[in-house]
């Protein structure tokens, strides 16, 4: 396992663990089969991206196995698998050569993306909440700046995050947001937000979970001007119901469509 001092730059002790796991890798696909959420955000990805070509690229920000460029694939746009598991990356290249697609694959951290072009990119996804997996504030603004930077003009970035107020109704989850923000208030080394929990042998997986308005400000100063939130459903199989009902603490978190 990595030390701690040679961690990467917004990466947990528990996210390095997860990137290393190969078990985790191997069966992600099955453990993942039903959950809801993966066919309703790939309906989106489709209907927002539309029919592609091979000069069109998708580049998926955390890719994990490589589900959405499959399916942007199949709809003949050429693909740019990112994320920091090199035994995800294999089981994305295996899929690629199964499905007679074009998909680039290469391990780097989202935080620092120095060595992508700007505006190489026809759209971008981020998707299962991928982004709340960096730690630190400022390393999810840099992030997303990179994103923002590689889309080319008119490009569309599809976001996934989780909603911070949906932990009321969770249980214990307002025991935790009791001590979450006293320990913010504490600690320069935790922030509103930041939960570590254990997670498929991982004892300690980071996830940070934002409030609407976190979200927006971090896409606002990447440079994002148009943005669209669509109010997950808890169940997450639909846009939330009579979204205009205080959706902001209702749903269970957002897909951003972002220009």
């Amino acid at each position: 396992m990595t030390d701690h001092w040679q961690l990467p730059t917004g990466v947990s002790p528990g996210t390095q663990e997860y990137f290393e796991s190969d078990e985790i890798a191997s069966d992600y696909d099955s453990y993942f089969e039903y959950t809801s959420l993966f066919s309703f955000d790939e309906s989106i990805v489709i209907n927002e991206l539309g029919k592609g070509d091979d000069k069109s690229i998708v580049a998926d920000f955390g890719c994990g196995t490589g589900r959405a460029l499959v399916a942007t694939g199949k709809q003949g746009h050429r693909g740019l698998a990112i994320d920091m598991s090199t035994k995800m990356l294999q089981i994305v290249q295996r899929k690629a050569i199964e499905n007679n697609l074009h998909i680039d694959c290469v391990k780097a951290n989202l935080v620092d993306l120095d060595g992508f072009r700007d505006s190489s990119i026809d759209h971008g996804v981020c998707l299962f909440s991928t982004l709340g997996m960096i730690q630190g504030n400022s390393n999810r603004q840099s992030a997303m700046t990179h994103f923002r930077r590689m889309l080319k003009p008119g490009g569309k970035l599809i976001l996934h995050v989780h909603n911070y107020w949906y932990n009321l109704y969770d249980p214990g989850g307002p025991k935790w947001m009791a001590r979450n923000a006293w320990q913010s208030l504490r600690s320069k080394e935790i922030e509103r937000g930041d939960r570590t929990y254990p997670y498929r042998g991982v004892y300690n997986m980071f996830l940070h979970v934002f409030t609407r308005g976190e979200i927006r400000r971090l896409l606002r100063r990447a440079g994002f001007a148009s943005l669209r939130f669509i109010p997950l459903s808890p169940v997450r199989m639909t846009a939330l119901s009579h979204a205009w009902f205080l959706s902001n603490f209702r749903c269970n978190g957002w897909v951003v469509i972002c220009q």
